[in-house]
């Protein structure tokens, strides 16, 4: 399989990347208009909000990360306003952040399509995890002509 640049993805998933057990807690899927695709959680211990409200605080989250890591960069001379909505692959991206009890990591396809794992704290980088998720994602489901975009999955 194949992935944007054209770098050869083996059709195995990445081994582990730490020895701490079941690494995953959450993933997210979102399309380029906020819509929740698909949604999937492991190691979640504390439920405090419905579904609906989680799936909109992580894009909200994403949204303004993005927005603000466009902002601050520094190779760009044309910033923009904050909170104005980019285009997949516009500006500076982020690919993961790290706080003491769970790991974020973030993928976007060109055509807007949001990748989100949430893993423990010690994972290391999840590029290629991501990578093999959304070749998945397009054998899949992308291929699927009885597949209606836009919907759950």
């Amino acid at each position: 399989m194949q992935f944007f640049g054209g770098s050869e993805i083996s059709p195995s998933p990445p081994t582990p990347t730490t020895t701490t057990g079941n690494n995953a807690h959450m993933i997210y899927i979102f399309n380029r208009n906020g819509v929740c695709l698909l949604y999937r959680e492991w190691n979640r211990p504390l439920h405090t909000l419905n579904p609906q409200q989680d799936h909109k605080l992580m894009f909200g989250l994403l949204f303004s990360l993005k927005s603000l890591a466009a902002k601050m960069d520094p190779t760009s001379a044309d910033k923009g306003n904050l909170g104005v909505p980019q285009l997949p692959g516009q500006g500076c991206s982020f690919h993961s952040f790290r706080t003491n009890t769970y790991k974020l990591s973030f993928m976007e396809t060109p055509s807007g399509i949001k990748f989100i794992l949430v893993t423990n704290p010690r994972t290391s980088d999840l590029r290629e995890t991501l990578k093999y998720i959304y070749n998945l994602y397009v054998e899949y489901v992308a291929k699927n002509p009885l597949y209606n975009p836009g919907t759950p999955i």
